[in-house]
């Protein structure tokens, strides 16, 4: 009889304990539960592209000298002008006092955003693929404008537009991006 008392309150004190931990999870799952369809994460909202940079101010870009600017597009610079972004501004290169030559706009944030803001520059269904430099994709196309090349890696994104017809010119002008700002 000893015998059965010994092995029987073993395992009744593990009924007990387990049956205690059962009842405990329960509630804690359902405050979190409670938790989480008040206030769904964050991850869940929808992911849209900022709005286009514009020029505020007069400035040097940080990241893209004028000469490179001038060799890669073929026209003399006369002025930059920067957004407001941070931290790297988006750069507006002009031929004369009124005509932007070239703009380069880097973002860096969300993979999300940062496809949509490709997605947006160079629609998929009017643009050529863009895979340069390595490892980066996107698009490209010419208008009677000019071109756009925009691609996007991971969390960054680059769009580049030109008041010249090649695209090879906008391609160029991102790879020197890539490279000085270590994006690669």
């Amino acid at each position: 009889m000893n015998r059965r008392v010994s092995y029987a309150v073993p395992s009744l004190l593990l009924i007990g304990v387990l049956a205690g931990c059962s009842t405990e999870q329960p509630a804690a799952t359902s405050t979190t539960a409670s938790k989480t369809s008040v206030q769904p994460p964050a991850s869940t909202a929808p992911k849209e592209a900022p709005p286009i940079p514009e020029p505020t101010t007069d400035g040097e870009c940080p990241y893209l000298s004028t000469g490179v600017v001038q060799e890669a597009n073929g026209q003399l610079v006369r002025k930059v002008r920067l957004s407001e972004d941070s931290p790297n501004p988006a750069c507006f290169f002009y031929a004369n006092s009124t005509d932007v030559q070239l703009s380069v706009w880097v973002y860096e944030g969300d993979a999300k955003i940062a496809k949509a803001i490709v997605d947006r520059a160079a629609p998929i269904a009017q643009s050529s693929p863009a895979t340069a430099p390595e490892g980066w994709n996107g698009g490209s196309l010419t208008s009677d404008t000019g071109a756009v090349y925009a691609v996007a890696k991971g969390a960054n994104a680059i769009v580049v537009t030109s008041n010249q017809q090649q695209t090879i010119k906008a391609r160029r002008i991102t790879e020197t991006v890539v490279t000085n700002l270590e994006l690669g």
